[in-house]
């Protein structure tokens, strides 16, 4: 959809429903992830610039390791993990904190009461890189992003998200609103004149 600017041109404002995606195998087969969008689109393990994704954490064990890549993981559902990251103890017991760490370091995963969804940003290491903010309230966005309902609904440009749906948006000004929080991932694609697509 078109949503209008300041001035009467319209920004393009595309809308990734959760109930449209589906649940893939990890990697290394441990879980499952639900792709939210990728820089190509479509593109696999090896191809991706960056890429966003929820993942289903049922069990502990090991994850899967992304050559060159690094990740910010945020645990949006769960009591949270006890991570051993290249043999360092790092504890992730606080819901709606991003996480950074690299994604070919060795990471073992023991699940601290039960299963977790953690929300991940994977892009590639001395790229231009993604960051990741979650709000709560109201945000008006300053550049290409993407912007995803957690905990409740969200509205962006008057579109309502439901929990996980999402919103792509190619440049600044879009007006988010949050009834609990949403993560807002500031995106390099278009300034680098690439094509951003939902997968």
């Amino acid at each position: 959809m078109a949503a209008r600017r300041p001035g009467g041109r319209d920004r393009t404002v595309r809308t990734l429903r959760a109930a449209e995606r589906r649940a893939v195998p990890w990697k290394n087969g441990g879980g499952v992830t639900r792709g939210i969008a990728a820089q190509p689109e479509g593109s696999g393990a090896a191809e991706f610039e960056w890429r966003v994704s929820l993942a289903d954490v049922a069990a502990d064990g090991p994850f899967s390791g992304f050559p060159g890549v690094d990740r910010i993981l945020t645990v949006v559902e769960g009591a949270g993990m006890d991570l051993t990251v290249n043999g360092q103890r790092r504890l992730v017991d606080e819901r709606f904190v991003p996480q950074h760490f690299p994604g070919d370091a060795p990471t073992d995963c023991r699940l601290l009461a039960g299963p977790v969804v953690n929300f991940n940003v994977m892009f590639r290491r001395g790229r231009p890189a993604p960051a990741v903010a979650v709000v709560r309230g109201g945000l008006t966005i300053t550049g290409p992003a993407l912007v995803v309902a957690l905990d409740a609904p969200a509205h962006v440009d008057g579109v309502r998200l439901g929990p996980y749906d999402a919103v792509l948006t190619e440049e600044g000004g879009a007006v988010v609103r949050a009834e609990g929080h949403a993560a807002v991932v500031t995106l390099p694609a278009w300034q680098s004149g690439q094509e951003m697509s939902g997968i």
